[in-house]
């Protein structure tokens, strides 16, 4: 299989389970027009394909150096995640237009940057991943695999944003609600891992 294809498999599959850069886009697609929605598609995309960027050239390398670096990330990233998915429990969504969908480009492109620049388990399974790649698919096929993942996070986020978008309209505030709680009781689990991870590091 040429390397560009096989970076686009290696990207979708790196990419696809649900997290809390697909929990953002998804929320956002359902409560946002969808003008709002392919905005905040395109700019988590770019903060995830600046993060695989970084991940292959070389960040990994100073975060598997480091175990004191590893626990930083580990106890921030932890707190900040739990405290992501508290503000989904308390958060009541409404699919009405007119109220809170115009949100500044600022703090959609903050919010991305957290659910995926301060995302632990993604700068660590990042990190794995493509910097594994980076040693064995040296040159112009690493090129090709780190080219062939980001537009991998094209596809996806953008196509996640489009089907939810269209299908927005068969859902109302308390299925908006169910979601939210649902989604934010998820990331406070998967916050308590990470911080179980850091526990678990310091025995």
């Amino acid at each position: 299989m040429p390397a560009y294809f096989q970076g686009l498999a290696i990207g979708l599959a790196y990419v696809a389970p649900i997290g809390m850069q697909n929990l953002f886009v998804i929320n956002s697609a359902l409560a946002q027009p969808r003008r709002r929605a392919l905005l905040t598609a395109l700019i988590v995309t770019l903060f995830d394909v600046s993060l695989a960027f970084a991940c292959y050239f070389g960040i990994g390398a100073l975060v598997e150096r480091f175990v004191w670096l590893q626990l930083i990330v580990l106890l921030a990233g932890g707190c900040v995640v739990i405290w992501i998915g508290a503000g989904l429990l308390r958060e009541k969504p409404s699919l009405d237009r007119a109220v809170d969908t115009d949100i500044p480009i600022s703090r959609i492109a903050a919010k991305s940057f957290v659910v995926t620049w301060i995302n632990p388990q993604a700068l660590i399974d990042g990190t794995m991943l493509y910097g594994s790649f980076r040693v064995s698919s040296p040159g112009a096929a690493g090129t090709q695999i780190i080219l062939g993942s980001a537009t991998a996070s094209f596809l996806w986020f953008f196509g996640v944003a489009i089907l939810i978008s269209c299908f927005s309209a068969r859902f109302n505030n308390k299925i908006l609600r169910i979601i939210n709680v649902v989604c934010g009781a998820v990331i406070i689990l998967y916050g308590g891992k990470l911080l179980l991870r850091f526990v678990q590091m310091l025995l």
